[in-house]
């Protein structure tokens, strides 16, 4: 029997006997296969994100399958009018924020969004790898056009940081922070990164890219060893799965009324609304930027976007780039 029949007959089986035990010696038999392709067999459906429990004289059994997106879904739900409109859809990509950047180099219009349940690239600020698997999180870009200046588009990401903390807050019922200039943190782990990329040409802006990675319905056993301790999910958080379809419908809606208000009002709106939901703003901080390293009170954003940083001479700081790390006594 070819791996896909089996794949499928696995299934099928799990499906049938749903929140029952399957002993390895039973699958083995009906597959006509070894228990030690039955193991793995079950850990390829593991990296398709279905969800097994294993106990020792009772078997194998089923706890949860993908939530697959599907286009026609997520196209049926959007209440927004141009985010997220055109999309594309991958089972599997090595970055979304390649896929988007080539749709705009073709002239795809603003609000063009491409979604892949898997990335094998994906990466964070300062050339990071950002831990994408299948069918458990949001991997997505989101094709921008804006008029404003290069040095503003930073302000681009803090809306972009808004629309995510309030649609996962419409969505799962979760309360998140920002942590300048592009983490969503719940309890002080990260739910979710964002990455803008700018194209220019001759000082204009020709697009942005707003990339948007967040772990929705990871569990602990997900997450590499090494993030666990600074990671976690919205199911984590809110101890139920999240419905993907509608976060992101959530999200497209909330980064389409904040960017008319931004390009009617400018950034002032955006920047109370973005102090508001902060985890920065009022602590103090570690600010390591590539020239300097220094210790201060995060105070808020001056009308650029940057952080403002008073330290300890009393000087009034603004911070364009750079890391911060919270000081804990």
């Amino acid at each position: 029997m070819k791996d896909y029949d089996q794949d499928n007959t696995l299934l099928k089986m799990f499906q049938e006997h749903s929140g029952q035990f399957l002993s390895g010696e039973e699958i083995s038999r009906k597959l006509s296969i070894s228990r030690t392709a039955v193991w793995k067999q079950i850990n390829k459906l593991r990296q398709l994100g279905y969800d097994f429990e294993a106990v020792p004289r009772l078997g194998y059994r089923m706890l949860d399958e993908p939530d697959k997106l599907s286009v026609a879904q997520l196209k049926a739900g959007m209440t927004s009018q141009t985010f997220g409109k055109k999309l594309m859809l991958l089972d599997k990509t090595t970055s979304t924020q390649e896929d988007a950047r080539q749709l705009a180099e073709e002239g795809a219009a603003e609000g063009t969004l491409v979604i892949s349940e898997e990335q094998t690239g994906g990466r964070g600020r300062m050339g990071r790898k950002f831990h994408s698997p299948r069918g458990k999180g949001i991997w997505m870009s989101l094709v921008l056009r804006p008029k404003q200046p290069l040095h503003l588009t930073q302000q681009l990401t803090l809306l972009t940081g808004v629309a995510v903390c309030r649609a996962i807050t419409k969505c799962a019922g979760v309360q998140t922070d920002i942590k300048w200039p592009n983490d969503i943190l719940f309890q002080g782990k990260k739910v979710c990164g964002i990455l803008l990329e700018s194209a220019t040409e001759d000082e204009r802006v020709r697009y942005c890219i707003a990339g948007i990675g967040i772990s929705a319905n990871l569990k602990e056993s997900d997450f590499p060893e090494e993030l666990r301790g600074v990671a976690t999910s919205i199911r984590m958080a809110c101890g139920a799965t999240v419905n993907r379809t509608a976060l992101i419908q959530s999200i497209m809606a909330e980064m389409e009324v904040l960017y008319e208000l931004y390009n009617e009002q400018g950034f002032e709106p955006i920047a109370s609304l973005w102090e508001a939901l902060s985890g920065t703003v009022g602590r103090e901080v570690q600010v390591q930027t590539a020239r300097d390293r220094f210790s201060g009170i995060a105070t808020g954003l001056n009308r650029d976007g940057a952080l403002l940083v008073r330290n300890q001479d009393d000087e009034l700081i603004p911070v364009y780039s750079g890391e911060i790390l919270f000081n804990t006594r």
